[in-house]
């Protein structure tokens, strides 16, 4: 084995922790002596400390969804007459908690958690301007859900096929 320098370096850029001989995390070239640094992520984690606060937030919006949704589909007399008022008609509630149910599983589901998220944030934004517009009822938990949607995106962000990397 050579302990020379590595190709294109002088013994005194030769690192002297051990070399990592293989493929980069973010190419498909292979290199020698990359080695990653501790605070660099792989595309799709979560930086130390953040994952968590993700999670927590997922499982509280997840629940309520579901929660929501469950009622709608249920039957709830308070949720047949809150579409009825809307005037949409009773298939609207069961597509409203069906998209509710959905999105809330889907928010525990690491590989479809960003466009649950995306879609519960839609969801949202359309039931506080119904609830403005049309019913003229409080958009308190609403809008909070909307919010918790948003910050469940914002740190989630690198799952998104959109984003720079």
């Amino acid at each position: 084995m050579n302990s020379g320098p590595l190709v294109g370096q002088s013994y005194a850029e030769r690192p002297s922790g051990p070399v990592d001989v293989g493929r980069c995390h973010d190419s498909s070239e292979w290199r020698v002596g990359h080695t990653r640094r501790p605070d660099e992520q792989i595309r799709g984690q979560a930086a130390p400390g953040r994952d968590h606060r993700g999670w927590v937030l997922q499982i509280l919006l997840g629940v309520a969804m579901v929660g929501a949704g469950a009622a709608k589909l249920a039957g709830e007399p308070a949720m047949v007459q809150l579409f009825e008022d809307i005037g949409s008609g009773q298939w609207m509630r069961y597509l409203v908690g069906v998209l509710e149910v959905a999105g809330g599983i889907g928010l525990l589901i690491p590989r479809v958690r960003v466009w649950a998220a995306l879609g519960l944030l839609l969801l949202m934004i359309a039931a506080t301007v119904t609830n403005l517009a049309v019913l003229r009822i409080d958009t308190t938990f609403s809008a909070i859900y909307a919010l918790v949607a948003c910050a469940i995106l914002l740190l989630r962000r690198r799952e998104l096929p959109i984003t720079r990397r």
